[in-house]
């Protein structure tokens, strides 16, 4: 799981945000991890982060098993055609494989639980390309605004 934040932090702009006990942060979010483009170091207030790393069951999301002990899931935000390109089953529990979100899959959001040899290096393209996806929406706004 670090080494994925790492390599997040990585990217230009990128900004990583981790509630952690006590914080404003909603409980339920303590101890994950939240990937965003904001050159400022500030969370966007009016964008979704653009991958996220769970380490326990969300409401409505149970499927993953991430209850168990050692198991956490990376979710990023994809081109749909390329998460139907990509998905290699349809049990979001299965470690190391790419599966459509539980929730949000029909949005091309892509899943992994603990990722490793198969899935890892792909997983970190996707999560640049998503990151790179965000930075053109922010310099879009920008001109716009």
């Amino acid at each position: 799981m670090q080494q994925i934040i790492d390599a997040v932090l990585g990217f230009d702009g990128a900004l990583v945000v981790q509630p952690a006990e006590g914080s404003e942060f909603p409980e339920l979010a303590w101890g994950d991890a939240f990937f965003y483009y904001a050159p400022d170091g500030v969370m966007p207030e009016r964008s979704q982060p653009y991958g996220t790393i769970i380490t326990k069951n969300y409401p409505d999301d149970e499927r993953s098993r991430l209850e168990q002990p050692g198991r956490f899931r990376v979710n990023v935000q994809v081109e749909r055609g390329q998460a139907q390109r990509l998905i290699e089953g349809d049990d979001p529990a299965e470690p190391d494989s790419f599966v459509a979100h539980p929730l949000y899959g029909a949005a091309g959001w892509l899943s992994v639980v603990n990722p490793a040899t198969r899935t890892s290096d792909a997983l970190l393209v996707l999560l640049r390309n998503a990151h790179d996806a965000a930075k053109a929406r922010a310099t879009r706004r920008e001109r716009l605004a």
